[in-house]
């Protein structure tokens, strides 16, 4: 059978599953809509903790990043999994002893204030609107190439899925579909890297084969290494970035993955503190399957398609790279008329910086084409499309390259659903149900979430038809925004009983407000621009999060220290919440 025909029934069959699941995990209360109940069991969490985590960004993008930027990707690896490890071991028993159904009905009641619960969902729409943006051009790369449809339809088909199943069930339905798309996604992950370990070096194991031998004897790295060096790019395994860069960019995504609220709502559906810590256990293990797997893929991939494209002509090019062109993510222009593709590094300069023309592909997608043609490299390739391509480039069965795309829609939907949940919740519970209108009956609270899980989707489906990116790339920026913002605030408030209402508003309006301006200027070319040589202390926006977030601990702390305490009972509650027994269910409200 052809890849569409295997393509169309392995994701039939997934979104029949994620229908059913979603159907038989009706929310009827608000509490199963916001915690799914409270009852989940830590295994089940685990897995749709791992779902939710591993987004569009992990399956999709994170490989494609690191199979370009070699070395220098390692710092989404030590930055998200990292994270993880922060997240589990130093806030999520406690503010799952906190009972609360969000992060900021935790900053709200912790700090004693509307203004401070107003400014959290504020923050939280920031960060979940940027980080679903990825999810949502993933969807749209993954139907737009193996469904063969315009991405406005797939686009539109990934909205109508997530609908039914955050619509229906909120977080019961959502948790329960995650432990399918899980193990859908890490079969999806895991099949072609075996196959193509093997393939390439005799061993099934891919994190093995990548430090394995070709043939010929050769270590793949080392042939790796030299293909680029021949191509004139650096070195794979040699690195760019300097130190401090390096460092800043995985403390932001490290705590950016500590203070996002779609993860830290996870911990809220387990029955008991020993259940979050359980469920945070078996969710670092599941990532890890995918994380130390994603380096060898990216090794795979980079070598395969340098092998395949490079100064070949065009003419002889296989079946997949013409089937990728028609998307947009692939693109060759011949500038010397000699028929083959001249894949090298360089990019024309006017001064420091390079001259683009932006550009729409066939499908909607994002190209960047030289402008005065001064550069000699002809390909341009999307990272995105490293892992879905990449077992079309080893010629793998159709029924492979199918389960990829099922794969890739799990991780994307996944996450999606979580963050858009969160959005929800954000404004039905914490804006409407705590301060706009407390007398809500709880029918009217249930109708005020779905309602904006409507409105929330409809915005979701805008960015995947006006992608902003590289799906990486704007999850990093995610993570910035959530560690200037949230960690510093939900640290303070477990650990620093004299943390007040104050110093956490400051801390936080200027956290965020620091994050999104570098961000607009460096990363979205608005307020004037910028170039790499004018970074603040030569720091990549992608790590500037660790800057808002130093800033936010020391204008929180300096401006609590000036202010009155914290009343007497919230000092208390801060010491309970630290105190590891008597915890019971989350609370209703």
């Amino acid at each position: 059978m052809s890849v569409q025909t295997w393509t169309w029934i392995l994701v039939g069959i997934t979104f029949a599953l994620y229908f059913g699941i979603a159907i038989w995990a009706r929310a009827g209360s608000t509490k199963e809509f916001y915690v799914a109940g409270g009852g989940v069991s830590p295994l089940a969490n685990g897995m749709a903790t791992a779902a939710d985590w591993m987004s569009a960004a992990s399956f999709i993008s994170m490989a494609g990043i690191i199979s370009f930027a070699g070395y220098d990707g390692s710092v989404y690896l030590m930055g998200w999994t990292g994270g993880y490890v922060l997240l589990a071991l130093l806030l999520a028993p406690y503010l799952r002893k906190f009972g609360k159904f969000t992060v900021p009905d935790f900053i709200g009641d912790r700090y004693y204030s509307h203004t401070a619960r107003t400014v959290a969902v504020f923050c939280a729409l920031i960060v979940s609107f940027t980080y679903v943006a990825g999810q949502m051009r993933g969807v749209g790369i993954v139907f737009s190439q193996f469904l063969q449809v315009e991405i406005v339809w797939g686009v539109l088909i990934g909205m109508t899925v997530v609908l039914v199943f955050a619509f229906l069930g909120g977080m019961k339905g959502i948790t329960y579909t995650q432990v399918a798309q899980y193990c859908v996604l890490i079969f999806a992950f895991m099949v072609p890297a075996f196959f193509i370990s093997m393939q390439m070096t005799g061993n099934i194991i891919p994190q093995i084969g990548m430090g394995g031998t070709v043939e010929g004897g050769e270590f793949l790295l080392d042939k790796l290494d030299k293909l680029h060096v021949q191509l004139g790019f650096n070195e794979y395994t040699s690195g760019t970035k300097s130190t401090w860069d390096v460092f800043a960019i995985t403390l932001a995504l490290m705590a950016g993955t500590a203070g996002l609220p779609h993860v830290i709502v996870r911990f809220f559906t387990v029955p008991k503190v020993k259940d979050a810590r359980k469920s945070a256990g078996y969710a670092l293990f599941l990532i890890a399957i995918l994380y130390t797997t994603a380096p060898a893929i990216s090794v795979f991939s980079r070598t395969n398609l340098i092998e395949t494209v490079s100064e070949k002509n065009y003419s002889e090019i296989p079946e997949w790279f013409k089937n990728w062109e028609n998307t947009g993510l692939i693109s060759w222009t011949d500038k010397n008329g000699d028929g083959k593709i001249q894949y090298i590094a360089g990019n024309a300069l006017d001064g420091k910086k390079p001259i683009y023309i932006e550009a729409r592909g066939t499908h909607g997608e994002r190209l960047i084409s030289n402008a005065n043609m001064a550069t000699i490299n002809e390909l341009y390739v999307d990272r995105d499309i490293m892992v879905l391509a990449n077992p079309e480039i080893a010629n793998l069965p159709n029924w492979v390259i199918a389960l990829v795309a099922a794969g890739g829609l799990a991780a994307a939907l996944s996450t999606a659903a979580g963050l858009l949940l969160v959005i929800s919740t954000s404004v039905s519970h914490d804006l409407i149900k705590k301060q706009l209108k407390p007398d809500i009956s709880e029918k009217g609270e249930l109708l005020a979430a779905r309602l904006s899980i409507l409105g929330a989707i409809i915005i979701a489906g805008y960015f995947g038809l006006n992608p902003p990116g590289f799906v990486a790339a704007v999850v990093a920026l995610a993570f910035g925004l959530a560690a200037a913002s949230f960690f510093p605030a939900i640290i303070l408030g477990i650990f620093d009983k004299r943390m007040n209402k104050e110093g956490a508003i400051a801390g936080m309006v200027v956290g965020i407000c620091l994050m999104l301006f570098y961000m607009m200027k460096y990363k979205l070319d608005m307020f004037g621009g910028g170039t790499k040589e004018d970074w603040w202390f030569g720091t990549s926006p992608e790590g500037f999060g660790t800057i808002a977030m130093l800033v936010n601990f020391v204008i929180s702390v300096v401006v609590s220290r000036l202010t009155a305490a914290p009343p007497v009972e919230v000092q208390q509650m801060v010491e309970s919440i630290r105190i590891p027994s008597g915890a019971g269910e989350a609370s209703d409200h």
